[in-house]
């Protein structure tokens, strides 16, 4: 068995990580993957050379360095079955409140709550292709890559499309009320999926970059807050549009990436 560590630059996401599986996947001399998101590290577990999984690693662009390559004593590996019951969960809780904050967004009329919720279930989306995929063909896997990415494509031009018309005709008052006390409960559920994925423990990186991902969604859950404070303090749906619009441009851009894993 021998172990090559690749420095790669760009992976920052479990967009890139999902990439980097589905290139390697055909190779049958690989026997385990893993991934350090925080130090941007690949680790391989290998039979034979490492010259064509270079190769293909190569192929994605993604600023790959060779840091080393060695036999390595390890023979076997642990099953992942505690960090994949925390990832069910994480996308139970998010594909959840997506269903609750698109309901209420549009009973509100706040695209700020429309927005969350669409990253919401972003992180869903890359939650069930990892999971979803463990076992599954590549073509099955690349299908549901592109089936959820053009979706929430679609979802995300569309919100913006809204935001720009009510930003050029009659400004609509959101119900700021619904707005900071859905929020607020999305801000519960963000941070009771952190505590679970901090329980697990793992430096992997789907599990590292739920993390953050997760993260950012609190900071998201509190800018959707300030904004409906803002609405009710200058009687302006304004502030619920600007969130609304840089949550849709985050949502297209996980998107494009979700739609690289399906090529």
């Amino acid at each position: 068995m021998n172990k090559s560590v690749f420095k790669i630059s760009q992976m920052d996401c479990p967009s890139e990580e999902n990439l980097i599986r589905l290139k390697l996947a055909d190779q049958e001399s690989i026997k385990n993957l893993e991934f350090d998101l925080n130090e941007r590290r690949l680790t391989i577990y290998h039979e034979e050379g490492i010259s064509e999984i270079q190769s293909l690693i190569r192929s994605l662009n993604l600023g790959d360095t060779l840091e080393s390559s060695e036999e390595s004593s390890i023979t076997s590996f642990d099953a992942e079955t505690l960090q994949k019951k925390m990832l069910w969960a994480v996308l139970i809780i998010n594909f959840s409140f997506f269903l609750i904050e698109m309901t209420t967004g549009l009973i509100s009329k706040s695209m700020g709550l429309v927005a969350d919720s669409l990253d919401m279930l972003a992180d869903a989306f890359v939650y069930a292709i990892s999971l979803f995929a463990v076992g599954g063909s590549i073509f099955l896997k690349k299908k549901i890559a592109r089936i959820a990415g053009y979706f929430q494509l679609i979802l995300a031009t569309i919100g913006l499309s809204e935001i720009v018309r009510r930003f050029v005709g009659i400004e609509m008052m959101p119900d700021f009320s619904t707005m900071i006390i859905v929020s607020i409960l999305a801000l519960i559920a963000n941070a009771f999926s952190l505590y679970l994925l901090q329980k697990a423990k793992s430096k992997e990186a789907h599990m590292q970059a739920s993390m953050i991902f997760t993260s950012n969604d609190i900071v998201i859950n509190f800018g959707v807050i300030i904004a409906g404070i803002l609405v009710n303090w200058l009687q302006s749906g304004y502030p619920d549009l600007i969130v609304g619009m840089i949550v849709f441009i985050i949502v297209i851009r996980g998107a494009l990436r979700i739609l690289k894993l399906g090529k």
